[in-house]
């Protein structure tokens, strides 16, 4: 991948769900709701104050993250859909040592 945000925002691939119910019913893909997990693929350099120091950002390449349903701005590159967002959308950060 060849972008790299800037300040604040950060670079996320969606996780895909399953695609099928308990009951072994298949979902179509136009019923289906974007899935809000995703994986972060590139992040910025942080987020400038006002007095104009930088703040590393939370998150990392690689996290699992949870982001709001209407977060960031759609984009594709090399066929696969990424979302670019602000640091502010991510709702929390999966745990890769909870089991």
């Amino acid at each position: 991948m060849n972008i790299r945000p800037l300040y604040d925002r950060i670079v996320v691939k969606r996780i895909d769900e399953q695609e099928t119910t308990r009951n072994g019913i298949v979902i179509p893909d136009s019923a289906k709701e974007k899935p809000q997990e995703g994986e972060v693929m590139a992040i910025g350099k942080g987020k400038r104050l006002d007095d104009g120091t930088m703040v590393a950002l939370d998150v990392r390449a690689g996290d699992r993250i949870l982001f709001g349903k209407y977060s960031g701005n759609e984009i594709k590159l090399e066929g696969t859909e990424y979302i670019i967002m602000r640091e502010d959308d991510v709702l929390g950060v999966f745990d890769s040592k909870a089991s």
